[in-house]
């Protein structure tokens, strides 16, 4: 201190008066060293927003703490495109999807390490280290040894890209955006940046480069981000609540070694009048009630508020922030010790003493001979070779433990992503409309709840070539059958069937429906290869439902009611978690290879496999298929046929045709082998005797746009 280093300088030179002398000088000095008055230093917020701004200033982090950073280094977006093919009719769909390269400065000081992140609130990143999103990471730790960042190296080129020694950043490669509005979110990050637990002292010193000692400042801290204009007004506001101050020869406390001094006002001659005073403030000059603002790390690192009343007192409350994460029984503790020190603050003392005690300067602690307690040296003047030392009562620096409780705080969810669960299908005609083209429908989840989505890629020539898609859709709702249904007709409610179903995780649940939102479409699940709804739900036990009430064979799959295996799988079909796909070709052994690639699922992602056969373009098989013997053995049939854009059910009209005409193709199928094959317009044809003659079996097919249904058929044999 150069106070200190005056002094001595001054004694040798001129002596007591010179150390006087020089010892004013040296405060002067001190002064500009530390900063006057109006420094800026920390302050309790909010957590800060992310910056990129130049001159910002570079925070030493201590301990542990949450921190917003700097961008430092930025490329330009990223962006990808992706197309699905258009249905007839319709204009195709592009999607744009970008990722971002950038490095984020988080402390002028090497850090131990990072722990968790958040990306606009959300956690980016768990405790556990997984990721919520897709990214490359690499974390700088700020030694001396640290290199170049490679992706800035190659980006910058050969010897322009510092290595930031000394410094502490996050270089993030390749993040997607989606989740951020496709823009760089704002990210904060909990730096874990010593390996013990540090103090206040500690801290300051280590602020000052050795100038100030530890001294007594052993408030414990979780953690500490030091930035301001000057070391005084970095470390001023963190050791101000705890009853510390700076001295002249360190971090000095409220209470500790004092120097004892005597009241000589009335042995000093020319001793002015008013010396040797004692004053004391009225009681309600002092706060009724302090309360302190700080950081609190079991609440992700949000402001909490701690408070201490003065017990009788009434009136004024005084708040200190004290910009640091410390404990809430710490926080509660220097709240009551506060109300203490600020009510024995009321107390004042003027003394004064002859130039022999002119080293005593402001900031030191004295003991006056003959009184109890402790005073710090607020004033300090020499005139005609009188010391006057203005003093104000300090209490003693232990911080009591109060019992505390930070209150309960709304917490990002910090749940382990897992891998991706891929299940694809070519799917029926779910709305009221015909498609000209074969559609698949992509759903996709992850095996533990904190799935969110996967990149997607197609391949529709056996994985010669991949196409990017962007990514998946919502989590689905994807599961594995314990129990199959029993064959059952399409036609009533299946009362009798039970299907039960296992679920990855907890977070999947299912609910019923009335029978006015089944009519609506509700509980639509494709399980195995038939489309049914279930009205009822049960949870039977952990991570397993039991359906029943199923309406079976919807959208014309009836004809695979009862082909259901253990091991099966089951979708629920909700519009959010699907993604639709038409590919180019379909029948003739086209096939559809698809990869998701998740965070948790490695370079080569989960695959899936589909055979497009573009049966779902063709009308459904009629039905209601009935024959009526007439006279001299004529034989006359009439159906009901249906259309894959009527599927619902009005009262008094017709099904729409769906086709671009309507026709019908008949086979008569005999005893003997022979067949005869006949086509008509209308849901109705009548055989002549000798073409119904020795007639077994009838097939009806409705001739559609793409092809032929399915059969109807009559056995008559």
């Amino acid at each position: 201190m150069a106070t200190l280093v005056l002094t001595v300088v001054g004694g040798a030179v001129g002596g007591p008066i010179g150390a006087a002398l020089g010892a004013t000088l040296g405060r002067a000095v001190d002064g500009s060293l530390w900063g006057a008055k109006g420094r800026q230093g920390p302050r309790l917020t909010e957590l800060a927003v992310q910056t990129s701004s130049y001159a910002t200033q570079i925070p030493r982090v201590f301990g542990t703490m949450r921190v917003a950073g700097s961008v430092i280094w930025a490329t330009e977006l990223v962006e990808t495109r992706s197309s699905d093919s258009a249905s007839k009719g319709q204009a195709s769909v592009t999607r744009y999807s970008y990722s971002a390269n950038f490095a984020v400065l988080l402390s002028g000081r090497p850090i131990q390490g990072v722990r968790r992140i958040w990306a606009d609130g959300k956690l980016l990143r768990g405790a556990a280290g997984d990721w919520k999103a897709q990214t490359g990471f690499r974390l700088h730790l700020g030694d001396e040894a640290q290199q170049p960042d490679p992706l800035i190296a190659a980006v910058e080129g050969p010897g322009l890209a510092p290595a930031h020694r000394g410094c502490a950043y996050a270089v993030f490669e390749g993040l997607q955006l989606a989740d951020f509005g496709n823009r760089i979110p704002s990210l904060t990050f909990e730096v874990d940046a010593d390996p013990e637990p540090v103090t206040a002292g500690a801290v300051i010193q280590e602020l000052s480069g050795g100038r100030i000692g530890a001294g007594e400042g052993a408030l414990p801290l979780v953690g500490y981000s030091a930035q301001g204009d000057s070391v005084r007004a970095a470390v001023e506001t963190l050791l101000t609540p705890a009853g510390y101050w700076i001295g002249e020869d360190g971090v000095r406390a409220d209470a500790g070694r004092a120097t004892t001094i005597g009241d000589l006002a009335a042995r000093l001659d020319g001793a002015k009048p008013g010396r040797g005073v004692r004053t004391i403030a009225a009681s309600d000059k002092a706060p009724a009630e302090v309360t302190i603002g700080y950081y609190e790390a079991a609440r992700d690192y949000q402001t909490g508020v701690q408070r201490a009343v003065r017990s009788g007192a009434t009136g004024r409350g005084v708040r200190i922030e004290l910009p640091a994460v410390i404990a809430p029984e710490h926080a509660r503790g220097l709240a009551a010790r506060a109300v203490d020190a600020l009510d024995l603050a009321r107390e004042t003392r003027r003394v004064c003493l002859d130039w022999s005690h002119v080293a005593i300067a402001p900031g030191d602690r004295v003991q006056i001979e003959g009184e109890a307690g402790q005073w710090r040296v607020q004033g300090w003047t020499l005139e005609h070779m009188v010391l006057t030392l203005d003093l104000k009562r300090i209490v003693g620096a232990a911080i009591p433990a109060r019992a505390a409780s930070g209150g309960r705080g709304t917490l990002a969810p910090d749940t382990l992503h897992g891998p991706t669960r891929l299940m694809a299908f070519e799917l029926p005609p779910i709305e009221e409309r015909t498609t000209e083209v074969a559609q698949v429908a992509v759903l996709a989840s992850g095996m533990l709840p904190g799935w969110r989505r996967a990149a997607l890629l197609v391949s529709e020539d056996a994985g010669q070539s991949w196409a990017p898609l962007g990514s998946t859709a919502a989590p689905a709702v994807l599961g594995t059958l314990v129990t199959v249904p029993e064959a059952a007709p399409a036609t009533v409610e299946d009362r009798r069937s039970i299907l039960e179903v296992d679920f990855p995780h907890d977070e999947m649940a299912l609910a019923g429906a009335s029978g006015a939102a089944l009519d609506l479409g509700a509980n639509l699940a494709m399980v195995g290869d038939e489309l049914l709804q279930f009205a009822e739900a049960v949870q039977v036990a952990p991570r397993r439902w039991r359906l029943r009430r199923l309406w079976r064979g919807r959208r014309g799959t009836e004809a695979v009611i009862g082909s259901q295996r253990v091991g099966d799988g089951f979708a629920l079909i909700r519009p959010d978690a699907l993604r639709t796909l038409e590919p180019r070709r379909s029948g003739n052994g086209a096939r559809l290879r698809l990869r998701a690639i998740g965070i948790d699922d490695g370079a080569e992602g989960v695959s899936a496999e589909v055979a497009v056969t573009g049966k779902w373009r063709l009308p459904p098989s009629p039905v209601h298929l009935r024959g009526n013997a007439l006279a001299e053995g004529a034989l006359q049939l009439e159906w009901v046929r249906r259309s894959r854009s009527g599927w619902q059910w009005r009262d008094g009209v017709e099904v729409p045709l769906g086709e671009d005409a309507e026709a019908y193709a008949v086979r008569v199928l005999r005893a003997d082998g022979s067949a005869t094959a006949i086509d008509c317009s209308v849901p109705r044809l009548t055989l002549p005797p000798e073409r119904a003659s020795g007639a077994c079996r009838i097939e009806v097919r409705q001739i559609g746009t793409h092809g032929l249904s399915a059969p109807a058929v009559l056995t008559l044999c």
